[in-house]
This record gives structure tokens, C-alpha cells and sequence, in this order.
């Protein structure tokens, strides 16, 4: 009897002690997983540094980045208690990486000068250094020890990471995450990058875009793969060497970068996702850069996040991520799309309404969750005809609103009349997953279509509602919602583990 019950304790033990220690670090209550943002400045007509401030707290911001440490911005966000990383442009790089005396200088003018006042938390040392300026990878890791180490004199560098965002180009063969490794030229500099990250319990930054593996893989990823969009069993990718499921690209892609540290033998780094958007406006190139497609993507992404779901090979960490970005920035030039990646124009104004439920004001979110379904652009008449055709008769949408001498009846034409027949049938169905689809002729878009005495049926549910639905802004403030991850449901291996415990305990139970 007491040996049976001494081997039950040793294995209560053995598991309580082993069960949380995977690979990549687990992540602490204190550092649970966040949205920021990044903020450019190719703007016409950039707030003031006390208004920018200000504007970010009344969008509930807590993280920001910067493409460079203004002085004025720094100043601005004094006691604001929002979360900056500020960061060492490109052409700074050979300077401070040339000279100790530098990297001192700069590290006491933009750091020293301000900490811990403005609470800043990382220096990102240059942006995709390796891939957009190849000339400067050898002083790379001079600066970045350089500025390490003036952390180090002024007694900051336990509280002040340093890293560097790279593109996610150094990534070779990204699908499928196992078999996924970093640029073998560029492995020397990458290697020592990783020994230093690892000392100095900094993350690896990584600008991913699941827009441009989309657009550049048109035909193998799916868009809704890329828009985080529920997908049905056959629809999701699988590595076939690991027999992990896939359900969104930035979680692939989050996972190559792991198995890339892992060939480099680097298992203790957590991944930051330093930028990663969708632009709502495009040239005629770019078809998919759109204001539904924008709205999707980020509304997912934030969701995903604060879900605190992790990846399929680390469901144990989840990657915090920087929106790409908060402004659209007018002075960029073409492609259209590079001026149009942001949640708001330079005046504050959304360029689109966020549709996260339970994350209250966080960057313009509409909170009421409303979505429509239209006919989509370009499509022809006979195949809209068929589908119309459909709703009206098996799919039992109310068209009644599209009859002659009905508020809805003109425009004339079979794209308004498809349009409120799809919405009619997706609001019957809840709007369902693949309820807005008519094989492939309808959208889901946040734009009510209604017009003039014309209400469709989304609007007419959604006013409905109005008066009964509790906003859940009024629970929980925005910051609050946004730390609205530290508990969640028992899962993986977890559940097997408490499990064997609690048939254990009562084994002990059974023999004392």
C-alpha cells in the first residue's frame, strides 16, 4: 500500500513539473499577448505629438511602435503610460555599430533622456536590415551589442529589449512550417542574432503579411486562409510531416519562423509580429485590397489574438502583433495600396469600422457587429440572374421589397435585386459561415447597402436590436478588454494531465 501510494505522488509530481515546460518559454500573466500599432509619419498633415497622444488613449492604444524615437512624440507620451517601442533607422546603423561612444550617445539622448516616463520597451535596431539593405548585415550585430551594451551602463538593459524586425522573405520554404529554414546566406548573421536574443531574453520581430502571400500565391492559398475566415476540415492546410492542421496563414508562418530557430538550434525565443495588416484600397493590380477584405483581416487577427489560441505547433505562446498601421500615409507613392494600410486618415477618421465583439471602443470598433451580404462586382448578369433565382425561390429569401412598386425595386437592375435577396437569405441563417457565398457571386461587406427608402434586411435586424442589446463597453473598459486573455479554458494536453491527476489522487485516496 505505501509503495503504490508513494509511485502516485512521484507521478502527480513527475506531471505537475513537466507538463508546462515545452520548448519555446510559456508565457506569464505579465506578459499576455497584445494589439498595437505601428505609426508612420509620410503624412501631409500628422497630429500634433499631445494630440496623437491623445487620440491613442481615446482609441484605448497600449503598445505603439515607432519607425524612429522623435523626441517631441517621446515627450508627448510621458506618464501616458502606453508602451513604446522606439527604433534605430537604417541609416544610423553604421554609425552607432562603428562606435561604442555612439551608441552611448544614442542610447542617452532617445532612451535615458525619457525612461522611465514614457515607458519605453524595446529598440528596434533598423527595419529588414538583411532583405532592403544587405550592404549594412555585417554592422548589424556591432550595433545591436553596441546599444546592448549602453542599456547595460545606464542600468536599463533588464528593463529595455533590443531586437531587430526582419521581412519574412529570410524564410525559405515557409509551407510547411516544419520544413522551413532561414536564408542559408544570411544564417551567419541570423545565428548570432539568435545566441544574443536568447541571452538577453529579447524576441525575434517579424513583418508578416499574409496580403502578399495571398497575392503572390493566388491559386494555392485561399483567400479565406489569409483572412482568418472559419474554414470547413478540407479547406485547412496540413503539414504533412507533423500532421498539424492550418487554419490561417499568419499561424503558418508564425511557425516556420519557429522551426527555422529550431534548425538553428535556438528553442527559447518567442516570436513578435513587429507589422501585419491589409490595405483597404488598391489599383486595378490589386483587386483584393478592399475595405470588407481590410476590415476582415484585421478584425480576425485581433480576435485571434486576444483568444490566446497560440499557433498549432506552440498552442502554449501567442504572438502579440503590431497593426500595419494606424494612419493611411498620403505621401506614399504607388502602387495605390501602399498609402492605404491604415485604420484611420491623417483627421482621425476611420477608413473602416473594426467588428471585434468584446474589445468595447479598441481602435473603431463597431460594436453592434454589423455585417451585410451584396453581390459582388463584375459579375455577370446570367450567373447573378441564377442565383437571385435561387434566393427568391429554394433559398426562401423574403424578395417581396424587390417587387415593382416595393421600396426596394429600383434600381432596376439584377445586382440591387441579387444584393437584397443574398442579404435576406444570410440573415435567415444567422449569418452563418458560407451562408454569403452563391457559389462565389456574394460578399460579406460592413457598408449597410440600404439607400433612400430602401432598408435592407442586416439594417432592419440591427435597429431591431438596439434597444435590447447591452454594449459590452459598458462591462469593461477598452484596456481592460484588451488584458481580456488571462484566463481561458483548460485545453491540450492540459485536460489529459489533470485527468491522469485526478485518477491518481484518487488511487492515493484508495491505498492511505
Amino acid at each position: 500500500m505505501a509503495v503504490l501510494r508513494l509511485l502516485a505522488l512521484f507521478l502527480i509530481f513527475f506531471l505537475i513539473s513537466t507538463a508546462a515546460l515545452p520548448e519555446v518559454k510559456v508565457q506569464e500573466a505579465k506578459d499576455e499577448p497584445f494589439v498595437g500599432v505601428n505609426i508612420g509619419t509620410d503624412i501631409s498633415n500628422l497630429l500634433p505629438p499631445a494630440q496623437l497622444v491623445s487620440f491613442l488613449q481615446q482609441q484605448k492604444v497600449t503598445h505603439i511602435r515607432l519607425y524612429d524615437a522623435d523626441p517631441d512624440i517621446l515627450k508627448a507620451l510621458s506618464k501616458s503610460k502606453i508602451r513604446v517601442i522606439i527604433s534605430v533607422p537604417n541609416n544610423q546603423i553604421l554609425g552607432i555599430g562603428s562606435s561604442n561612444t555612439t551608441a552611448a550617445n544614442w542610447i542617452n539622448r532617445n532612451v535615458a533622456a525619457f525612461y522611465p516616463d514614457t515607458f519605453i520597451t524595446t529598440v528596434a535596431v533598423g527595419d529588414e536590415v538583411l532583405t532592403t539593405v544587405p550592404s549594412l548585415s555585417s554592422m548589424l550585430m556591432p550595433a545591436i551589442e553596441a546599444l546592448y551594451s549602453a542599456l547595460v551602463a545606464s542600468n536599463l538593459h533588464t528593463k529595455i529589449k533590443i531586437s531587430t524586425p526582419h521581412a519574412s522573405n529570410i524564410i525559405l520554404d515557409p509551407f510547411p512550417p516544419s520544413q522551413a529554414y532561414f536564408n542559408e546566406t544570411l544564417s551567419p548573421v541570423i545565428a548570432q542574432l539568435l545566441k544574443f536574443l536568447s541571452r538577453t531574453n529579447s524576441p525575434l520581430m517579424m513583418n508578416m503579411y499574409p496580403y502578399y502571400v495571398f497575392m503572390q500565391n493566388k491559386g494555392v492559398v485561399p483567400l479565406d486562409n489569409s483572412l482568418f475566415k472559419p474554414l470547413t476540415p478540407s479547406k485547412e492546410m496540413v503539414d504533412p510531416n507533423t500532421l498539424l492542421h492550418y487554419t490561417n496563414v499568419l499561424d503558418a508562418t508564425i511557425d516556420s519562423a519557429y522551426s527555422s530557430m529550431k534548425n538553428l538550434n535556438a528553442s527559447d525565443i518567442l516570436v513578435l509580429v513587429t507589422e501585419t495588416g491589409w490595405p483597404s484600397k488598391g489599383d486595378s493590380k490589386e483587386p483584393y485590397a478592399t475595405i470588407d477584405n481590410a476590415d476582415t483581416y484585421n478584425s480576425n487577427l485581433i480576435k485571434h489574438v486576444l483568444d490566446r489560441s497560440g499557433t498549432p505547433l506552440h498552442p502554449e505562446v501567442t504572438s502579440s502583433v503590431y497593426i500595419y498601421e494606424l494612419f493611411n500615409e498620403d505621401l506614399r507613392t504607388s502602387p495605390i495600396s501602399e498609402a492605404n494600410w491604415g485604420l484611420f486618415y491623417a483627421n482621425t477618421t476611420p477608413a473602416y469600422l473594426l467588428h471585434v465583439s468584446g474589445s468595447g471602443e479598441f481602435l473603431a470598433n463597431d460594436t453592434t457587429n454589423q455585417t451585410f451580404c451584396v453581390a459582388m462586382d463584375g459579375v455577370d448578369g446570367k450567373t447573378l440572374q441564377t442565383a437571385l433565382d435561387w434566393a427568391c425561390g429554394p433559398g426562401r429569401a423574403n424578395c417581396s421589397e424587390i417587387q415593382p412598386g416595393e421600396s426596394c425595386y429600383s434600381p432596376n437592375n439584377v445586382k440591387n435585386h441579387a444584393s437584397y435577396a443574398f442579404d435576406s437569405y444570410y440573415e435567415k441563417q444567422g449569418r452563418a459561415a458560407g451562408s454569403c457565398d452563391f457559389k462565389g457571386v456574394a460578399i460579406i461587406t460592413t457598408t449597410d447597402p440600404s439607400h433612400g427608402a430602401c432598408v435592407f434586411p442586416g439594417s432592419k435586424i440591427i435597429s431591431n436590436r438596439t434597444d435590447t442589446v447591452v454594449n459590452s463597453t459598458n462591462a469593461t473598459s477598452g484596456v481592460d478588454t484588451l488584458r481580456f486573455v488571462g484566463t481561458r479554458p483548460l485545453k491540450d494536453g492540459w485536460g489529459v494531465v489533470f485527468g491522469i491527476m485526478s485518477y491518481l489522487y484518487i488511487l492515493w485516496l484508495s491505498v492511505s
